[in-house]
């Protein structure tokens, strides 16, 4: 309980008319412990366990009300028959009784089944339970008593769910969750830390780039292989998932072995199910970096060349207002003998290449380096990424991506380096959801999954800066 109050707050410590009745035989100590007692109860839903607890400032103001001096509190008797008389005269004029061990059994079955399986912290089940015995108008026990009433309750329900939970999980998925704890041994921590596949699962995925991207993928086909059902904690609150995941996390393998079956099962497999979910998030995260990096890099690249090649030409628009006036007067001339005396070649020259730097020729030279860069470093990671992850939109100016995106798998090899294949069963070679198809150095048909992107997006469309907005803005599923 708190030691400073407010005066308005002091609204709590105020005897009522009613309660003021009840001092009536009582004097000195006596008066003003009984006054004390009565408020700390309806404030606090228990009796204080010492004068301690009460704070100062609350027995000054019932000090003044009471007509005794504060300090005459020190003098009240908390061990002797009094004081339980007091409190069984407070208990039945607020309505309450004393605990039995039948309410005990009924608070940690209530708990269990209302309470528990919403994953809250400790503190708010502990407030529940005293929330829980003021509504039903009982007295609650010590503190020491009430927290053994809770580890009661949070083992009947940890006993309940794991036992549920273990026995919705197929046989062949159980064998796989115990493949994962297979490297452990006693006392063999270093050897766990190297080779069991749960702690392979924990590492980080590090920052964004090919390796590590390919890492996290076969992390991702490991969790799916486990086939954990799709609705296995599709009624369980997020909370108390989260806390056996983190449960699982800082155990090593050998720990969680030493559990029992069904805890054992429930452990791994809350983990398993959140961390296919992190990795799914890692992966969109790094899908859409590395698309970004090959634009950005392309651009980079293109500038760089233009830069060392290129002479900007200052006032444009007068150059070329200058150019059209003459070109108006002198509709007969020749050009050598009527524009280069107004603009001279090598001007003309520079401006043209400027121009030309900045249109659709720059934006093609950007898609050239930027394909250039897929095929050598980023290939190996894209398709993987796009095979990995579903992609789901309800904005329709990405449903050509969408479209795009549903590659056939039965790629038969055909004659040649490059050919064309369409979705859904089109060959048209003008329309937007077609992919194109290359041999790759061991001759197998690999799809350009960059022009898959490119050619979703209408005519003039195809940048990278669209194509990062429409990653940004679609939706990505199959997290399980």
């Amino acid at each position: 309980m708190k030691r400073e109050w407010t005066d308005l707050e002091f609204a709590d410590w105020t005897l009522l008319p009613s309660e003021a009745a009840l001092l009536a035989n009582k004097t000195g100590p006596t008066r003003l412990g009984f006054a004390v007692l009565l408020k700390f109860f309806q404030y606090a839903a228990r009796f204080p366990l010492s004068m301690r607890e009460v704070p100062t400032t609350a027995v000054a103001y019932i000090a003044g009300q009471v007509g005794v001096p504060a300090e005459e509190f020190s003098r009240y008797d908390w061990e002797g028959r009094a004081v339980k008389y007091h409190r069984a005269q407070i208990r039945a004029f607020l309505g309450f009784r004393e605990p039995t061990v039948q309410d005990a059994e009924e608070l940690a079955v209530w708990l269990s089944e209302h309470v528990l399986p919403q994953g809250h912290p400790d503190e708010h089940v502990n407030a529940a339970a005293y929330q829980r015995l003021h509504d039903l108008g009982i007295e609650p026990p010590t503190p020491d008593r009430l927290d053994r009433i809770l580890a009661s309750a949070s083992s009947a329900f940890e006993e309940r769910f794991c036992t549920e939970t273990a026995a919705r999980l197929p046989p062949a998925t159980l064998g796989r969750l115990e493949t994962l704890l297979s490297a452990a041994t006693e006392g063999g921590e270093t050897a766990e830390s190297e080779h069991s596949p749960l702690q392979q699962l924990k590492t980080d995925p590090g920052r964004a780039g090919l390796d590590n991207a390919l890492e996290e993928i076969s992390k991702l086909q490991q969790l799916r292989r486990l086939n954990l059902p799709q609705d296995l904690f599709r009624h369980v609150a997020p909370r108390l998932l989260q806390r056996y995941r983190q449960r699982a996390a800082v155990e090593n393998a050998y720990e969680i072995r030493r559990h029992p079956a069904s805890l054992r099962y429930s452990l791994i497999a809350a983990y398993c199910w959140l961390r296919a979910q992190e990795i799914t998030d890692d992966l969109i995260e790094s899908l859409i970096q590395i698309i970004h990096r090959i634009g950005a890099t392309a651009e980079r690249r293109v500038e760089r060349e233009l830069i060392g090649t290129l002479k900007q030409v200052s006032g444009k628009n007068t150059l070329l207002c200058r150019l059209a006036e003459t070109a108006l007067a002198n509709p007969d001339g020749i050009i050598r003998e009527v524009l280069f005396p107004v603009v001279d070649e090598q001007t003309l020259a520079d401006l043209v290449k400027e121009l030309k730097s900045t249109g659709p020729a720059y934006r093609q030279h950007v898609s050239t380096v930027m394909r250039a860069s897929y095929s050598h470093h980023y290939r190996r990671a894209i398709p993987a990424l796009l095979q990995a992850l579903e992609f789901r939109s309800n904005n329709q100016m990405h449903q050509p991506v969408i479209r795009a995106l549903e590659v056939r798998t039965d790629i038969r090899p055909k004659s040649g380096k490059l050919f064309w294949t369409g979705i859904g069963g089109s060959s048209n070679k003008t329309s937007c959801h077609r992919k194109r198809v290359f041999r790759d150095s061991f001759g197998q048909a690999q799809v350009d999954y960059l022009h898959v992107f490119q050619s979703a997006f209408l005519p003039g469309e195809h940048d990278i800066a669209g194509l990062n907005v429409a990653m940004n803005e679609m939706l990505f599923v199959n997290r399980s």
